[in-house]
């Protein structure tokens, strides 16, 4: 707009100031907004009047330190389409260069190491640029200009491969390519080092491949993600719906889980052995676009490491690492600040709900949808399982990356990386701490160690208080002048009561919560083995049913069944309300899975059958396993379990049943809202990663309630640490010995 000033990249945001007429100032202001770069957030703006000052020029003032920071830190930005296309064509002095980047996409969170974010910031700072290069960073014009990854051939990241005995091979960038094609072609598994750490490659069609890296990795039956070259070869193997598409080719290139073909050349078996999905991804990074391209057929793609540990990152891990599970390890000098595993995505087959399974890579850390209402800095450090870190401070809220199970020393070790960087990279001190009850979480440990450290306090939170706290601020009902009923179903979680909660039902109204509903309480069997051994909750819930009997004892042997019996009628265990559980119990008595390798495999191949089920039949079924009409005070188990044994015993149909049991959950809650009057219904916990569920959900209930479920965190406990921030933030519930003087039930017989 020929307007002199100047603009500079600041802590806090960008500045520019400028000499202009008011007209033409605002006029430069709305086409600022209007026009922004696509991956670019507007959060705030604002625009003054200044003082009257004379500019020769618009220049780019540097960035320089601040001891404070107030910006929200930019995620990792899959290849865009300019650099994809140089990438492929010949003449292009990028041609083939595996690490092309521009303004538009590559790195960014994973390799910052201080803000704001320029090139001496990240671990780009020891590349120095070509001449060519740095005229395009200097040129206003260039779609380079000021791109902090800018390198070339020239100027290059370099490749490194090694044998997994640590001997280096094929020195340049093309043999080694060439030579990680030839070794997949053979059968080989290959360590590759991508933008958040290292992934696993092997040919996806190759079952005998595919086999050897779940041997290695410990990982018997979890499916593997499968890296299609482009959007034609995913649609060859798997149906890719519109939703699917804009999910898989968005900045972010998620993992999306995609409903698989008939007879295809992919191992499916063991790719994602009993199930009807895969997770597809296409090549976010450059290095992953060639090694695809040139191979020509999909690849397994999944995290380099063993199971329930943190991904490998580092060159020195890799090498030290992976010698038992990879046969070559493909590496590179740009250094990884932050590792993240691939986000994963799905979309429900008829409502195109998204759900998202896992936030990381092109998600983490910055969150856009929440207002603190606390003038301090808030750390909430999460709970166990599927752990995060939620910081929120001067309006802004980051949450990390997802960092899995803390019950190991190395995802531990790693929890308080992220921790710490976060902390430092945003210069900021707690000062309060927000953490999980259960006294024997590494957050809640940690959480009272930092307390120590920082000299403040911690407040503790209810898990699925946090759970509801969470959803209730996704979808902006924390000031809802009508009462929220929330749906917490998960695997496990201490509840108020010193018992393990899970299939909770809470009453939301006037920044007040109250537990109204729960699944009746059950045995929780040799404590976390329970989780691990769907047979035990069948067993727990079922050991007064008539005729279940029949149906369990030969899940065990005779010393375990007379043993598991005498525990059970000593009464002597923690009681149980989980829906996690209640679902193991159901795949355990369909014969579906009775121990199971990894968290909620049980519970997707009871989905997969339900599904078998409703796709020819719909999502309306004439029975449930709870009386329509009925005005329950409480929600028997019992009840539930003794009309799926009975249609077992009657030989029903498996898939038929199945079905039913999902249904008979949906028709509960729609029983317990008429019963409470209410119509707003939030649902939170990892049982809705069950993308029937939540469809059929949706498609029953929202003709009579307002359906809500998360939009941008995943619905497991990924959003633990952020719904305790929330929790406390908005002041909800504080004082627990309140709880039912504050609350208004209409029947108070249901009050718990």
């Amino acid at each position: 707009m020929q307007l002199t000033g100047w603009v500079n990249n600041t802590a806090d945001g960008v500045h520019i100031e400028i000499s202009a007429e008011e007209e033409q100032a605002f006029a430069f202001y709305d086409n600022l907004l209007q026009k922004a770069p696509a991956l670019s957030r507007v959060t705030q703006h604002v625009i003054n009047k200044t003082a009257t000052k004379v500019f020769s020029s618009f220049n780019i003032i540097h960035s320089t330190n601040s001891p404070t920071t107030d910006l929200m830190l930019t995620p990792d930005f899959a290849m865009c389409h300019q650099c994809k296309e140089e990438l492929q064509e010949p003449g292009n002095r990028r041609y083939q260069y595996p690490f092309i980047t521009c303004t538009h996409c590559g790195p960014r969170y994973s390799i910052a190491s201080a803000l704001p974010y320029d090139r001496q910031s990240t671990t780009m700072r020891p590349f120095k640029m070509c001449r060519q290069c740095e005229e395009e960073y200097k040129n206003i014009s260039d779609r380079r200009f000021f791109s902090q990854t800018n390198s070339c051939p020239s100027c290059e990241i370099t490749l490194k491969m090694f044998t997994n005995d640590g001997k280096e091979i094929a020195k340049e960038s093309g043999g080694i390519l060439k030579e990680v094609n030839r070794q997949l072609i053979s059968g080989k598994i290959i360590a590759v080092k991508g933008i958040g750490g290292y992934l696993l490659l092997c040919d996806a069609t190759n079952a005998s491949a595919i086999k050897l890296l779940r041997q290695r990795k410990h990982r018997p039956t979890k499916p593997f993600a499968v890296m299609f070259a482009n959007e034609d070869q995913v649609n060859e193997f798997a149906l890719l719906g519109s939703q699917e598409k804009k999910c898989l080719t968005s900045s972010i290139a998620p993992v999306v889980l995609l409903k698989t073909k008939n007879n295809t050349g992919l191992a499916l078996h063991d790719i994602a052995p009993s199930l009807k999905t895969i997770g597809a991804i296409l090549p976010y990074a450059p290095l992953f676009e060639i090694i695809t391209r040139q191979y020509g057929r999909p690849l397994v793609a999944t995290s380099a490491n063993i199971s329930d540990s943190p991904i490998i990152y580092t060159e020195s891990d890799a090498l030290e690492n992976l010698q038992g599970i990879a046969d070559f390890i493909v590496t590179h000098n740009r250094q990884i600040v932050m590792p993240q595993d691939d986000s994963v995505i799905q979309i429900t087959p008829q409502s195109n709900i998204p759900i998202l399974i896992r936030r990381s890579r092109g998600m983490a850390p910055s969150y856009f949808n929440y207002k603190t209402n606390t003038p301090v800095t808030l750390l909430a450090t999460g709970a166990l399982m599927k752990s995060s870190i939620t910081i929120q401070s001067k309006k802004n809220t980051y949450i990390s990356q997802y960092m899995g199970n803390t019950h190991t020393l190395e995802a531990q070790v790693s929890y308080k990386k992220t921790l710490f960087h976060l902390l430092g990279i945003l210069r900021l001190t707690p000062q309060h701490i927000l953490t999980d009850k259960h006294p024997g979480y590494f957050s809640n440990q940690l959480a009272k160690e930092l307390a120590h450290e920082y000299e403040t306090s911690v407040t503790e939170v209810q898990h699925h208080k946090a759970h509801f706290a969470a959803v209730l601020a996704e979808n902006d009902l924390l000031e809802c002048m009508e009462p929220v009923l929330g749906v917490i179903w998960d695997g496990t979680g201490l509840g108020d009561d010193g018992q393990i909660w899970g299939g909770e039902f809470f009453k939301y109204e006037k920044h007040a919560m109250q537990r109204c509903y729960y699944f009746d309480y059950f045995p929780q069997l040799l404590g976390d083995k329970m989780a691990k051994e769907p047979r035990l909750s069948a067993l727990a819930i079922c050991s007064e049913i008539m005729g279940a009997d029949r149906l369990l004892e030969n899940k065990f042997t005779t010393a375990e069944w007379i043993l598991y019996k005498k525990i059970l009628q000593t009464g002597n265990v923690l009681l149980c309300s989980s829906a996690g559980r209640i679902f193991d119990a159901v795949a355990s008595l369909l014969n579906l899975s009775d121990t199971q390798s990894y968290e909620g495999e049980a519970a997707m191949y009871l989905q997969t059958l339900a599904e078998s089920y409703t796709h020819k039949n719909g999502y309306k079924i004439n029975e449930s396993y709870f009386l329509d009409g009925a005005h329950y005070y409480r929600l028997p188990t019992t009840t539930l379990f003794d009309g799926i044994v009975r249609d077992i015993l009657k030989n029903k149909d498996t898939a038929f049943i199945a079905a039913k049991f999902h249904y008979s959950l949906i028709h509960i809650v729609s029983i317990i809202a008429d019963n409470l009057g209410i119509r707003n219904i939030a649902c939170s916990g990892g049982v809705f990663q069950n993308a029937l569920l939540v469809d059929m959900m949706h498609q029953l209930l929202s003709s009579r309630y307002h359906v809500f479920f998360h939009k941008n965190l995943s619905p497991n406990d990924e959003n633990i640490s952020f719904g305790q921030m929330v929790y406390y933030d908005s002041n909800i519930d504080c004082i627990q010995a309140q709880d039912s003087k504050s609350v208004t039930i209409k029947n108070e017989n249901i009050c718990v």
